[in-house]
């Protein structure tokens, strides 16, 4: 027997394989799929797709072979009509040139000058909440970290428009999501209700990039932050990002840069209010290092808990629970051969839920992320960023604001889940709570000052 005859497939059904099991159960299948072995292969339709049950098999598409593959056409056909060609979706030496030109935006001692901001905007939010009444945290955090991602990396503001653009985006993901289940494609140039749809969506979200492009031209002004960057920003040899490529990255990192960290938040309240013991934690330290005082960037050091706390938020609801890669030629992976132009998908959540590499993985254990416990954990088995040379760009900007947020928030206010709200993890595009997240925001008594 071959090597690619021995891998092993669930039992599809005639004409689409395993995509309606998917499509019905995505975060189910993807824990099922690991009794299929470390790689093992599902069908939809008439298309095979590998699945990647292993950190070693991360680590060699993300990093050994990581020459030897490029983003879905799935991914990218999916996302394009959004947010273009910008660093999320491109390939080869024209996203090695722009992720160069983005990167100095995201400089640690650059985010650094972006913690002010994050703090006060939360600020801002709770002290318009009241106490006992019920809020959709999903809304709250969503339109949050929008207005800190516009205030950050173009010097915006969209506090009066953020819940609107918030909904516009929400409508954007919940179709790119559908392209991304569905095994055969309609061209964008249909005239379809749901093509109408995205095309206004996608409309409305371009005005808001728009008017953050043209406000800049207008002013003359090199503020220091990622539009300007990218408005002056030249490659080696002195070329410059044409307009449709400003935009691109704009939206990508409009889209991306508050969207991941939204839903890791909603989640951290979520566990948070079903884990009593671990809020009690959370709150000693927060009450002996800043007794109530809203954090700032030095205070992130002495507080590690909330840093353990967020990571093992990620590892059981990562926002991005999956990515997809395509081999560019045949290659070898997982003692099987990869044909040119096949997908492979790495299982990030159900790698991430393994008890060979975290054990009593469905625990909320913030204490695995130890720095101790942490230098265990098995290389690439926790990617909440992904891994390799396409590694999330803003990963210490969403680290940092997650942290900032969390000890701005707790401090003032206790959240609970409202009663009789249904919370349930769902596939769309990021993982997010499929009704929302209804909670009930309680004043704390003041706390006393730091020891």
């Amino acid at each position: 027997m071959t090597a690619q005859a021995a891998i092993r497939s669930p039992k599809g059904r005639f004409p689409l394989g395993n995509a309606r099991e998917f499509n019905a159960d995505t975060l189910g299948f993807m824990l099922d799929i690991r009794q299929y072995g470390d790689i093992a292969r599902a069908w939809f339709g008439p298309f095979p797709l590998l699945i990647a049950n292993h950190p070693d098999l991360f680590h060699q598409v993300l990093v050994t072979d990581a020459d030897k593959y490029l983003k879905s056409r799935v991914t990218k056909r999916a996302t394009y009509p959004v947010i273009g060609n910008g660093i999320f979706t491109s390939d080869g030496e024209f996203w090695k040139r722009q992720r160069k030109l983005v990167q100095p935006a995201f400089h640690i001692r650059r985010i650094g000058s972006y913690a002010q901001v994050m703090v006060d905007y939360a600020e801002a939010m709770i002290q318009c909440w009241e106490s006992g009444e019920v809020y959709d945290i999903d809304r709250e955090m969503t339109s949050l970290t929008m207005n800190v991602i516009a205030k950050t990396l173009f010097n915006a503001d969209v506090s009066k428009e953020s819940r609107e653009i918030g909904e516009v985006i929400a409508i954007s993901l919940a179709i790119v999501n559908k392209r991304l289940s569905t095994v055969i494609a309609l061209p964008d140039w249909l005239p379809t209700a749901e093509n109408r749809r995205l095309a206004r969506t996608v409309r409305r979200l371009d005005e808001t990039i728009q008017k953050f492009i043209d406000d800049r031209r207008a002013s003359g002004e090199d503020t220091g932050d990622l539009l300007s960057m990218l408005l002056i920003a030249q490659d080696d040899d002195g070329g410059q990002m044409t307009d449709k490529q400003v935009r691109d990255e704009a939206m990508t990192l409009f889209g991306a840069g508050h969207e991941t960290t939204a839903v890791t938040l909603m989640w951290t309240w979520y566990l948070l209010s079903q884990h009593p013991e671990v809020e009690a934690k959370l709150m000693r330290e927060l009450n002996t290092v800043l007794g109530g005082r809203p954090p700032q960037l030095d205070d992130l050091p002495r507080l590690p808990y909330t840093e353990m706390l967020v990571k093992e938020t990620l590892r059981l609801y990562p926002p991005a629970f999956g990515t997809t890669r395509e081999a560019i030629a045949d290659t070898e992976i997982g003692g099987t051969t990869l044909k040119k132009g096949n997908p492979i998908y790495l299982n990030i959540y159900g790698v991430h839920r393994d008890a060979r590499f975290f054990p009593e993985p469905d625990r909320f254990d913030p204490e695995r992320f130890s720095p101790a416990n942490e230098k265990q954990i098995a290389k690439y088995a926790y990617l909440p960023f992904g891994g390799g040379p396409r590694v999330c760009i803003g990963n210490a900007f969403a680290m940092m604001e997650a942290r900032l947020i969390l000890a701005t928030v707790a401090q003032q206010y206790r959240l609970s889940v409202a009663p009789g709200h249904q919370v349930v993890p769902d596939r769309m595009f990021t993982l997010r709570p499929k009704y929302g997240l209804k909670m009930v925001a309680t004043k704390r008594e003041p706390a006393l000052e730091p020891a």
